[in-house]
């Protein structure tokens, strides 16, 4: 019996339709024959690749995270940046991968909920070498040198992340409840990069007396 073998160029063709029809669509909204008819393949085709829409969503998931984790690394290894500097160049690697794929993050918090050790070891088999730690002992470091308040540094990640992401998660009740177009809401995600970052920043920092 002949081993049929996938084809990358057919696999990356699908990837690409995903995300287009997840875009469209979101999460829920998206079906399987709507990713086969974009990527121009049969169902069968698509099944073979990927059984389910599920499977599809943790490689486009681990693609984003791929190409985040390195860049959060980098900005909290960075000696050159001070802290304040590290933040905004964090909330910015974050919302920005939120903006290229705004599915995501609702999709991580339904996995998340419905199981989480599955969903971790599935997408994150090394979430224990996430940046997380890097960015509480910086923030210790921070207070330690008197350039923010005391604070409990997990806190200040909560802030950041829940700030930096439930826009994204929460936006067709936005969109309802503010009537405020997609083209307009769009805009308001991109000011987000520099509005958490200013938001956070101005609550912990310790302001120097004028001279």
């Amino acid at each position: 019996m002949v081993k049929t073998v996938q084809d990358p160029s057919t696999e990356e063709k699908i990837l690409a339709a995903a995300r287009q029809v997840f875009l469209q669509k979101g999460s829920a909204g998206a079906r399987m024959q709507d990713i086969a008819d974009a990527a121009g393949i049969n169902k069968a085709l698509l099944h073979y690749y990927f059984r389910s829409k599920e499977k599809l969503f943790e490689v486009i998931f681990r693609e984003a995270i791929t190409r985040l984790m390195p860049r959060i690394h980098e900005i909290f290894d960075h000696a050159e940046l001070d802290f304040f500097e590290k933040i905004r160049a964090f909330v910015h690697a974050y919302t920005g991968m939120a903006m290229e794929n705004p599915y995501l993050p609702l999709f991580v918090l339904n996995e998340m909920h419905s199981n989480p050790d599955v969903f971790l070891a599935t997408v994150f088999p090394n979430h224990k070498d996430l940046p997380f730690k890097k960015a509480i002992a910086a923030t210790e470091e921070a207070m330690k040198g008197g350039e923010i308040r005391t604070m409990e540094p997990v806190q200040l990640l909560f802030n950041i992340l829940s700030l930096a992401l439930f826009p994204f998660i929460a936006r067709p009740m936005f969109q309802r409840v503010m009537q405020v177009s997609g083209k307009r809401y769009d805009t308001l995600l991109e000011q987000r990069q520099t509005e958490v970052a200013d938001f956070v920043i101005h609550a912990i920092q310790i302001k120097q007396p004028k001279r």
